[in-house]
């Protein structure tokens, strides 16, 4: 069989309406279109508005971040519109994996899923990792003092070694994964409600602190929003913004795992452009408000901290001291939610590569009760406990980065093949000016990857070296589209 044989869409429809498949072996259609945006905000508004806004500020762009946001928003709107045609036209699990297959073959497909793994599995172990900081400095402010053997990594990676901490285990990053792991078993209806409210929370202490944040605001900061160059470039001016886009690009990375539970939308033609671009939007504009009031708040120089939010607040005098213990309220709710999205996206891309024959048959089980992927989803939190457990954050967020950007800029090429080959396939949602759009998010993505460091590089190509090793050694000779070419 051809490395490059394609999965018709036509087939992958057919999968999508549950044909040829016992009730009990598919997904519970219970996503409305709220829902899906609520995904789609839930696996982005974390971490990144609470600390990345400021380091970003201070040391690349200044009050002009908000310049930033606007650019890497744009960057994701391009890929968010390529994802939305596809999840619209195949509404079925596997995301940037099972567009792959139908537009650039098996091999790439596999790459593809292999890669999405850093994204999701390790995305859901990064973020842990800085939700166990967030909650035991909260249990601390409460008057509960957590042992530092507990709360922390054992390993840290200094100088290309990793080295013993001290640290037995970081257990609240095991117990946050525990938890939403038994939450994703028992139902997709259940964590997408937990979820909902749990991205209430944190979008009213989101507005909260912009609301009451704009009152206090010295426009005195503001000037000059756009500080002049430092004579190197990446340090302010023009290239400071471009600079000051690539850092916080990764803010927006969590919008691609709406596509995951495409197959559990209720409607997918007009649901999933809604929560994939609904989400966008609503967290770009908080992005952009969230920035005009830390940079007014405080001098753009004093946000180099791992808590801007908090020093912004600050500077306002005791008037917003009260604000404080609901920033932190909000980042912790923040950071579970995104646990919890990254943890029910990973088992449907496994779901997905089951299904077609590419993984072993048990990573395709559904429960018979709660009709989710249990076996996926146990191993998955599982895994990601571990890693949670035992590994400092720092060498797994740029991990997660350059596969969410590989990922984007495989969906992206996707959209210009298919729109070659089958021009006249029924597309319930259309990504407009192509080929300008997947172009620019192909360009913007590519830029990104590039200046990322060269360690980063090199794991990802070790991560795909053991990728490649388990797809010729099974999934080549186990794939289902290859048994009925060779049987055909």
């Amino acid at each position: 069989m051809s490395l490059w044989t394609r999965k018709s869409v036509a087939l992958l429809q057919a999968e999508a309406a549950g044909e040829g498949v016992g009730e009990h072996q598919t997904l519970r259609r219970a996503l409305g279109p709220l829902n899906l945006t609520a995904l789609g905000i839930g696996a982005i508004i974390g971490a990144g508005i609470f600390v990345l806004t400021g380091t970003a500020a201070a040391q690349y762009a200044g009050p002009a971040i908000v310049y930033s946001f606007v650019l890497a928003g744009v960057g994701c709107l391009f890929a968010g519109l390529c994802y939305a045609e596809f999840a619209a036209m195949i509404p079925i699990s596997g995301s940037a994996y099972t567009y792959g297959y139908a537009t650039l073959g098996e091999f790439m497909a596999w790459i593809i899923g292999w890669d999405l793994i850093l994204e999701y599995l390790f995305g859901a172990a990064t973020v842990a990792v800085g939700w166990s900081g967030y909650f035991s400095t909260f249990m601390g402010e409460l008057g509960v003092s957590l042992p530092a053997q507990l709360t922390n990594s054992p390993l840290s990676y200094v100088d290309g070694e990793f080295t013993r901490t001290g640290a037995l285990l970081n257990f609240p990053a095991v117990f946050l994964v525990a938890i939403m792991t038994a939450l994703l078993v028992i139902g997709i209806r259940e964590s997408a409600r937990f979820n909902n409210f749990i991205v209430i929370v944190k979008l009213a202490i989101v507005l909260l602190v912009i609301g009451f944040g704009f009152m206090y605001v010295n426009q005195a900061n503001w000037h000059p929003f756009i500080p002049p160059n430092t004579g190197t470039f990446g340090e302010f001016g023009w290239s400071g913004i471009v600079r000051g886009a690539g850092v916080i690009f990764f803010a927006y990375i969590g919008f691609d795992a709406v596509s995951t539970a495409a197959q559990e939308a209720r409607n997918p033609q007009r649901d999933m452009p809604i929560g994939i671009l609904g989400s966008l939007a609503v967290c770009t504009v908080l992005y952009i408000l969230m920035a005009l009031v830390m940079t007014g708040l405080a001098s753009y120089t004093q946000l180099n901290v791992p808590h801007p939010v908090f020093v912004a607040i600050e500077a306002a005098g005791p008037s917003l001291a009260w604000l404080g213990m609901f920033v932190n309220i909000g980042a912790i709710a923040g950071l579970a939610s995104v646990v919890l999205v990254m943890l029910l996206a990973q088992p449907r891309i496994f779901y997905a590569m089951a299904r077609d024959g590419l993984l072993p048959p048990v990573f395709g089980k559904v429960h018979p009760r709660f009709r989710t992927p249990y076996i996926t989803t146990i191993l998955t939190g599982a895994v990601a406990a571990v890693v949670a457990g035992i590994f400092p954050i720092g060498i797994l967020g740029e991990l997660v980065s350059i596969g969410t950007l590989f990922a984007f800029i495989i969906v992206s090429a996707g959209i210009l093949v298919l729109r070659y080959r089958e021009p006249n396939l029924p597309r319930p949602f259309r990504t407009p000016l192509v080929p300008l759009v997947p172009i620019l998010a192909i360009l913007i993505c590519g830029y990104m990857m590039v200046s990322l460091p060269r360690d980063t590089w090199l794991r990802l190509l070790a991560w795909m070296t053991l990728g490649l090793l388990i797809y010729f050694l099974y999934g080549k000779s186990h794939s289902t589209l290859g048994r009925a070419e060779r049987h055909g």
